[in-house]
């Protein structure tokens, strides 16, 4: 499945409305593909696509909050709409709380549907570029050693090499070598951009995933 072009993904064990909340986004210009239940959309949904998911919150076998709570484990998860002919407080409230876009009520209003299906794909399109940032930065850490790492922490910390060698037990060389190495394997050409790299780690989280 192409995984560039949004997607909204109709997961409901009711074919008329799954027929018809296609038929409305086809006509908005979004493309959809629907499913009868959460194990049928498990078996083609592929992590990494971008798009929105419609979800019914009671199917047989694994339920719409089931289902959100397994895509939640994923790296990247999907944006969600929940939609229902007999939510109650407690499932609406457990929606919210696992990071739902909104919980609407059958009949659907089109408008606020549409609204949230366009706020989903945006968050969704964020989330993967964000992710992207993330595996690049962890790429680029995973270049360095655990000894050039340590020598990392303390540069961004402003100490100078003579200081890093103390702290560390080495000589003021090795330190100066272990600081080249950092420019040349991440990709830096001064210890501004250095000082940034190391930022745009902790912002996407990578200096933690590598740690």
């Amino acid at each position: 499945m192409n995984t560039t072009t949004p997607t909204i993904f109709i997961v409901d064990d009711d074919p008329a409305v799954r027929d018809s909340l296609a038929l409305l986004l086809s006509a908005q210009g979004l493309r959809t593909v629907t499913y009868p239940n959460a194990h049928a959309f498990l078996d083609e949904y592929r992590p990494g696509e971008i798009g929105c998911l419609v979800l019914d919150i009671r199917m047989p076998q694994l339920s719409g909050l089931g289902l959100q709570e397994l895509l939640n484990e994923q790296p990247v998860p999907i944006p969600t709409v929940f939609i229902t002919g007999h939510g109650d407080v407690e499932q609406c409230s457990r929606a919210f709380r696992n990071g739902a876009i909104d919980f609407l009520t059958k009949p659907v209003d089109p408008v606020r549907l549409i609204d949230c299906l366009r706020r989903g794909v945006k968050m969704s399109i964020q989330q993967h570029a964000k992710e992207a940032e993330t595996q690049e930065v962890l790429q680029r850490l995973g270049r360095i050693s655990n000894r050039e790492r340590e020598v990392l922490d303390l540069v961004v910390d402003g100490l100078t090499s003579k200081e890093i060698a103390r702290a560390l037990d080495l000589s003021a060389r090795t330190v100066e070598v272990h600081r080249s190495n950092l420019f040349l394997k991440l990709g830096v050409d001064s210890l501004a951009d250095l000082i940034r790299f190391y930022l745009r780690a902790i912002e996407t989280g990578a200096s933690q995933r590598v740690e």
